[in-house]
């Protein structure tokens, strides 16, 4: 990594061999048996206040195996949702009802910008862009902008399991906690925008990879006194490819360093800093 490059977080986050595999499937398994028997499992099942209008994004390719489940997933929700999904090839059957643009050959967030083009997302209480191949626990939506808005987030993102290929130690799930605050929220695989955030920070840059990105969030949030968050007590898997191996790392971190050389952003050691855990959500 260049010395200049204090933008990444310098490691990979790619969960890989028998062993590691493993231990970390182990891990997971006693955070959830904790999780369920503590507070933090009875926060994740709390599900209070009123419907919130919430626009759903996503970019999907050819396989179907997680996104159908994760869309169906976030169907069964109390909260009025709306979804815009991008296909990059044809709309797929079982998502035609929610698929708004076909054949799209832009990077993520060039694609995102053209699903919600139009659609006016601040008008919205959240947007939540979701990835095409991760994996969510039951009743995730409900629950997870339950805690969002009892702890204040602006910005935020469930925590990844430990087996999950995640390349900010800040984003792997901890145990102990329902949430924590952070200075940094990711560009994915999950991310949540509340209505004052998604008024600043949409339509997004026209970026392929978004490299970055998240780390000028980061920024944006102590100009504009958002509080940004990890929830813990909701963690996702995405474990189906290492980032960076669909496309050139080499070509992310230039379109980096060029979004960022005059923009303000967290360097990547302030960026891995928590600034509050939540064992229980307040009365």
């Amino acid at each position: 990594m260049n010395a200049q490059d204090d933008f990444l977080s310098g490691e990979s986050g790619h969960v890989a061999g028998v062993r590691a595999v493993t231990r970390t499937r182990l891990a997971d398994l006693a955070l959830d048996a904790r999780l369920a028997l503590g507070s933090a499992g009875r926060a994740a099942r709390a599900a209070d206040g009123p419907p919130r209008r919430v626009l759903i994004a996503s970019i999907y390719g050819e396989d179907l195996a997680r996104i159908e489940p994760t869309i169906a997933g976030l169907r069964q929700t109390r909260h009025h949702v709306e979804f815009a999904l991008g296909a990059q090839g044809a709309a797929a059957p079982p998502l035609r009802d929610v698929t708004v643009a076909e054949n799209l050959s832009g990077g993520k967030f060039e694609n995102l910008n053209a699903v919600l083009d139009g659609r006016d997302p601040a008008s919205r209480d959240w947007v939540l862009v979701v990835d095409d191949d991760v994996l969510l626990p039951k009743r995730f939506l409900d629950r997870f902008l339950a805690i969002c808005e009892a702890l204040d987030f602006a910005l935020a993102q469930p925590a990844q399991t430990r087996g999950s290929h995640a390349g900010w130690r800040i984003t792997r799930r901890r145990g102990g906690a329902v949430a924590r605050e952070t200075r940094y929220v990711e560009i994915g695989p999950v991310t949540a925008f509340r209505a004052d955030a998604t008024a600043k920070l949409f339509p997004f840059p026209a970026l392929r990879y978004g490299w970055g990105l998240d780390v000028h969030w980061s920024a944006l949030a102590g100009e504009n006194g958002w509080k940004l968050g990890v929830v813990d007590a909701l963690p996702v898997r995405h474990d189906r490819a290492p980032v960076a191996t669909t496309y050139s790392r080499e070509a992310a971190v230039a379109e980096a360093r060029e979004f960022l050389r005059d923009r303000a952003y967290l360097p990547a050691d302030a960026a891995q800093q928590t600034v509050a855990v939540h064992a229980k959500l307040p009365r």
